[in-house]
């Protein structure tokens, strides 16, 4: 028995999951690199099927690239509502069901007889798949991942760039062995191991951490009220930071019920009925949406520099192949292109993501760097005109959008905090839609009006170095915002000092 004149401290933090960083962590690792791969790997891929669409149904290279651009679209616009779903049911059953739709989305692609028929197909539904996919993936990755997350989410992205390298050859093999729809309809098949890389998701346990102090016993043990103090204060002094981060950055939903238990402490505080039912549906709502996101002025320049990298991340790769043909290239130098620039990718994901990984500088200046270079040498494409000068831009293309993609979603947790990643990845996605839909469409519309591919590589490389602008604005805030923590930090710190000491 204790004294009864000691008292029990008991401190209980908030419960929420802890990031392992390892163990199962790396199975979902495996299973977002297969999801990167088979969704915006194909993505990349799909250059090799443009030039025979357009010649089968003869129309200009503007109208064709409308398949991608409404794919890539329909993965940023469904986001949020994949972001939903996975917190309404789970995580695994919606990137297993993304998966039985990218599958059917392009089956029905091979039957197509009209482009309309292909937008629908392998535009929509398609694309709807690989929100349903990517989205909740991405989003575990995240959860199961902290210290070691830039590292993680480029080794999981490299599976973009391997995937690519397998399968653009292997579609320009199909495309002439069974025509496009026959290549289209084992793409279909194949996109069926999306499923398997569902049933790999398995939902992250919370933990509850309870750190009881008995002062009596302490006493009693021989430890004097100065080193109580002591460790109180460096318990405290360790944590402030990310206690502070935790408690700003908590849903809204957690704050909603905390409101209505102080009308319960205190009535005279009470709301209305109507007031709280209007207060317990935006608890609703936010527990799968976090709409409040759209208020936070660093989420919202970060989503306009994902709207201008958009215009100008997936032009490059749909007309890197038509580019090379229209130069005379023989078809299969061609699609090399796309596999030599898929291998300097994963080798700019892998070395640029452990340089992220080591904080060496901040992530959101690695990228602003990268989004610079990669806008540079896209504006050099259009002196490269045989294959060796092309297979030179591939090379430098890929090492540095690998460098760029490694790490850009990586910046969205640092914006945001984690605790609200779902939420914000699925605005991020939905905001930058514009810039996925748009961008091939503009690009092919240059290209028609003046006759040379060579013009929708320099409208990519002037939509990224004006996303840069916009990282530079986001890396000023965030060093604003860091120095009013410490400064807050340091004051906290100094008034529980304070108190205890009296």
């Amino acid at each position: 028995m204790d004294p009864p004149g000691k008292a029990w401290n008991k401190k209980v933090q908030v419960e929420r999951a802890v990031a392992p960083d390892g163990g199962y962590a790396w199975f979902i690792l495996v299973s977002c690199f297969f999801v990167f791969g088979l969704t915006f790997g194909v993505v990349k891929s799909f250059g090799v099927f443009y030039v025979e669409i357009q010649q089968y149904f003869g129309t200009t290279a503007a109208g064709t690239s409308w398949i991608t651009s409404i794919a890539v679209a329909t993965i940023h616009v469904a986001a949020p509502l994949a972001s939903a779903l996975s917190s309404r049911y789970s995580h695994r059953s919606v990137v297993i069901a993304g998966g039985l739709i990218c599958s059917v989305g392009a089956i029905l692609g091979s039957f197509g007889n009209n482009l309309v028929q292909l937008y629908l197909t392998v535009g929509f539904l398609n694309g709807f798949g690989y929100a349903l996919t990517w989205t909740p993936t991405v989003t575990m990755l995240g959860m199961y991942f902290d210290k070691r997350r830039p590292m993680a989410n480029a080794l999981a992205s490299a599976g973009e760039c391997i995937l690519t390298f397998i399968l653009t050859p292997m579609f320009q093999l199909l495309i002439n062995s069974f025509s496009w729809r026959g290549a289209l309809l084992i793409m279909g098949a194949l996109q069926l191991n999306l499923c398997v890389c569902g049933l790999l998701l398995r939902p992250l346990k919370s933990t509850r951490d309870v750190t009881c102090v008995n002062e009596g016993k302490a006493e009693e043990d021989g430890l004097s009220r100065k080193m109580l103090l002591k460790d109180i204060l460096d318990e405290v002094k360790s944590s402030i930071q990310e206690e502070k981060e935790l408690y700003t950055e908590e849903s809204n939903q957690e704050t909603s019920k905390k409101c209505l238990d102080d009308t319960e402490v205190e009535p005279s505080l009470a709301e209305d009925s109507t007031s709280l039912r209007e207060r317990d549906l935006r608890t609703k709502v936010q527990q799968y949406v976090d709409y409040t996101l759209i208020t936070n002025p660093r989420f919202m320049i970060y989503s306009m520099f994902g709207v201008f990298a958009a215009l100008g991340f997936f032009a490059p790769s749909l007309f890197l192949v038509p580019y090379a043909r229209s130069k005379g290239i023989e078809e299969y130098q061609a699609a090399a292109l796309m596999s030599i620039s898929a291998v300097l990718d994963l080798i700019g994901r892998v070395v640029f993501g452990w340089v992220a990984n080591l904080r060496l500088v901040e992530t959101v200046q690695q990228l602003t760097a990268t989004v610079v270079f990669l806008g540079a040498v896209l504006l050099l494409c259009p002196l490269a005109s045989t294959f060796y000068e092309l297979v030179a831009f591939s090379a430098a293309h890929g090492l540095v959008y690998g460098a760029t993609v490694a790490i850009h979603i990586t910046v969205l947790p640092e914006v945001v905090g984690v605790q609200r990643l779902g939420s914000a990845l699925g605005f991020f996605m939905l905001i930058r839609s514009s810039g996925g839909l748009l961008g091939p469409p503009i690009a092919g519309f240059f290209i028609d009006k003046m006759d040379s591919y060579g013009t929708g590589f320099l409208m990519s490389g002037v939509a990224l170095l004006t996303s840069a602008l916009f990282l530079l604005v986001l890396n000023l805030m965030m060093q604003k915002d860091q120095r009013k923590k410490n400064i807050f930090s340091d004051m906290e710190t100094e008034e529980l000092g304070q108190s205890f000491t009296v």
